[in-house]
């Protein structure tokens, strides 16, 4: 079972376990230098001066630049160009690059960056979102705070309901938190051009904005994907990109930069924080009769990809539930916090803390289960979004639910307890007094792939050969393995098609066409249709060359090297259709387009699939010490086709552990636009004794319009486990709890 359905090994799984894979990090060059970054200490102030004499008198550097040596656009930007490369004259965040050094050894690059002279007249910083969409404090970019703002307005915005529910909630802002930092090494070219090895989501966004800040022409910068230590996406952002590169055309010299811990924590982008006031409306029997909400998310300093983020958070923002009317607004804002963009969930994850709340706000105020009044309001095929949009596949919402409470719950704790099984007992800090125990439920909807009319494509090249009498196939792309196994399944998808076990995935970088992003759950569906397509074309190729050559007729299958007839059942060895010959196929394949929304009303077909899960949280609270242990995390989840079954568990696991960091430790700390706890020492991520187990169902309910029928995996498991853990934190304490990560005083204080 190597192919489309199976469990094969992964072939870096091996390499990675024993530490032998190379990461970017690990890459090295005779003669390199190494480049770091000042950055700024201030969220917001005017440059007035910047001397870097004394650096350039330290013993070993080759280089010194700010703003005035960037040769190109001094400015890039995923989805708009404002942020500077190096900054010139103002700076708004804490971390903004100033001005870069290469050395000849990274002591040496250190020591001489502080020796920069940079003068500043500090600024007041504008630090809460809601309060830049209203226009208070200064402007942090000309032309106001307002990234952008999505209404959605479906149904009749006046209705009125028995019952009533409010809320204000928030998110706090958390990072991605991936092992491997930034890194990369840029190599200057006989040809006046670079070339860039580097950990990315998306080698052609990084080029695009390269080959603006170097001003050169798009083949002189030349992209190579390095090892990537996990992504989440933090890694949609340049980080070292461009730094690398002007350090590299610079000297004449290799040049690598690799980020320490805390340097990441500046360097990259966050989830956005969020703000989100919302007010549901049902009848007595719980059906929802209107949903209000008005949602502010903290875009920080520069827009990443804050305008997509406020789309999802908008269009899903009442949840997999049918409602009526609906009535959203929702802004991303510039403020002078760390910039944020993608992260798994990617704005779908803030909405459904908020909504999932309410759902159980409303199953108390109308006296219902909290499962119950969820699968009387569930979506289901058919049904349509807030947007108009109507589900047009599979949405199991309420088998989902109904799956998921049938499961068993974990035995309640009989006599004395081991330690490790407390909230704090591995630290001997409590031996049971004054725990309790609860239940929660919830459940999410993310939409899959890219929206709103971008044009969402990849490219895939196979080549079918024979080589020393065994059939062989190479496959060509730019998506960008980042941990996730994209490349176990491109070959399980070349093995299905072609009936070859030998399949070799080439290097990724930027000599093969666009292939998007690694987000938005999105390569499996888009690369993986691609090299599918690129697949067919091959055998319809070798069906012709069969018949032109044998005679064959009619449909055939390829399996172990061999063609077989459907008509007749003749076979032949491929290397009697192939000879000494290879075929060599390339594809650009799309999904359905989707349409952008309307400016008004929020309405369009906006999205290309949405997934679902659910989780069951079952938690342990220690009252008198705000501990919590999360005893059980349980999902079902919908994923059309588990085109590898054993991935498909790994990727709801992890989504499932990130959703347990935002809910109970994961946090970006800032006051007053200043990061407090930049390190894994004060950043808390979950470990081993912190992740539960999990009991998961995998329904598949194909998709007719996706490649095998597949559906996107990797983030909804990350939205519905944060409200099912909250939920269970409610039921053990009878506490409101508005705000994630619940932190120890939220249970403790009055």
């Amino acid at each position: 079972m190597t192919g489309v359905g199976g469990s094969p090994r992964r072939p870096d799984g091996t390499v990675k376990v024993r530490g032998e894979f190379a990461f970017s990090s690990d890459l090295w060059h005779e003669d390199m230098l190494w480049g770091v970054t000042l950055r700024s200490p201030h969220p917001h102030a005017r440059i007035t001066a910047v001397d870097i004499t004394e650096a350039l008198a330290v013993q070993g550097v080759y280089a010194v630049l700010t703003h005035e040596d960037v040769p190109g656009v001094n400015r890039y930007g995923l989805e708009r160009p404002d942020q500077p490369v190096l900054a010139t004259d103002v700076v708004r965040y804490q971390g903004e690059p100033v001005a870069l050094v290469a050395a000849d050894h990274p002591e040496t690059a250190r020591r001489a960056m502080k020796r920069i002279k940079v003068s500043y007249q500090v600024l007041e910083p504008v630090v809460d979102a809601e309060c830049a969409v209203a226009g208070e404090g200064p402007a942090v970019h000309p032309g106001g705070n307002v990234v952008r703002h999505v209404p959605v307005r479906f149904g009749d915005p006046g209705a009125r309901a028995e019952v009533v529910v409010t809320g204000a909630y928030e998110v706090g802002m958390q990072d991605q938190a991936f092992l491997g930092p930034e890194s990369g090494l840029a190599i200057p070219a006989a040809d006046g051009g670079v070339d860039l090895y580097v950990a990315t989501q998306w080698l052609h966004v990084d080029q695009r904005q390269i080959v603006a800040a170097l001003g050169l022409p798009e083949d002189k910068v030349r992209l190579t994907l390095g090892g990537v230590g996990g992504a989440f996406g933090g890694r949609e952002d340049l980080s070292i990109q461009v730094h690398a590169c002007l350090l590299a055309l610079h000297t004449g010299k290799p040049v690598k930069m690799v980020y320490n811990r805390e340097e990441s924590f500046y360097g990259h982008v966050h989830r956005h924080p969020a703000k989100l006031h919302y007010e549901h409306g049902a009848d007595r029997d719980g059906r929802l009769v209107y949903v209000k909400a008005r949602i502010f998310l903290d875009g920080g300093a520069y827009a990443s990809s804050t305008s997509a983020v406020v789309a999802n958070a908008a269009t899903l923002g009442v949840g997999p539930y049918a409602v009526p009317n609906v009535s959203i607004d929702c802004w991303g804002a510039y403020t002078n916090n760390p910039p944020c963009g993608a992260m798994r969930g990617f704005g779908a994850v803030q909405a459904a803390f908020a909504y999932e709340s309410q759902m159980d706000k409303l199953a108390k105020a109308c006296g219902l289960d909290p499962v119950e009044v969820r699968v009387r309001n569930a979506l289901s095929e058919g049904s349509a979004m807030p947007t108009g949009q109507v589900i047009d596949s599979p949405a199991p919402v309420a088998e989902l639910l109904r799956r998921l409470k049938a499961k068993p719950l974990p035995p309640e704790p009989m006599g004395e307890r081991d330690l490790r099984t407390l909230p704090g007992g591995v630290s001997n800090t409590t031996h049971g007094e004054g725990v309790v125990r609860g239940v929660g439920y919830a459940v999410g909807v993310k939409n899959i792939c890219f929206s709103e009319g971008f044009d969402d494509y990849s490219t895939a090249r196979v080549r079918l050969q024979v080589v020393g009498g065994e059939a062989a196939a190479t496959v060509r792309t730019a998506a960008c393995e980042v941990g996730q196994g994209l490349v176990t399944v491109l070959q399980q998808i070349v093995r299905t098609e072609l009936g070859v076990e030998r399949v070799t995935i080439l290097p990724v970088d930027t000599t093969i066409g666009n292939a998007g992003s690694t987000s938005a759950s999105r390569q499996t569906y888009v690369t993986g249709g691609a090299v599918r397509a690129a697949c067919l074309a091959v055998r319809a190729s070798l069906a012709e060359r069969a018949g032109r050559k044998l005679g064959m007729t009619g449909e055939l299958s390829l399996a172990g090297g061999k063609l077989v007839s459907t008509i007749d059942g003749r076979v032949a060895e491929l290397a009697d259709v192939l000879g000494d010959e290879a075929l060599d196929e390339t594809v650009e394949w799309r999904h359905r387009p989707t349409e952008t929304l309307d400016p008004e009303t929020g309405a369009g077909n906006a999205h290309v699939q949405y997934g679902f899960a659910a989780h069951r949280a079952v938690v342990d609270v220690d009252t008198e010490l705000g501990l919590v242990k999360v005893v059980a995390l349980d999902c079902v989840q919908d994923v059309g086709k588990a085109m590898n079954p054993q991935a498909v568990l790994g990727q709801i696991q992890g989504g499932s552990a990130q959703g347990l960091g935002l809910a109970l430790m994961e946090e970006i700390q800032t006051s007053g636009g200043t990061i407090a706890n930049p390190s894994f020492t004060d950043y808390l991520i979950p470990t081993i004794l912190d992740v539960p187990p999990m009991d998961i169902d995998v329904l598949e309910l194909p998709d007719p319009r996706a490649p095998y029928g597949l559906r996107g995996v990797g983030e909804p498991p990350t939205i519905s486990s944060t409200p099912a853990i909250v939920a269970a934190i409610r039921a053990a304490t009878g506490r409101e709890l508005t705000r994630v990560p619940v932190r120890p005083e939220h249970l403790t204080g009055s």
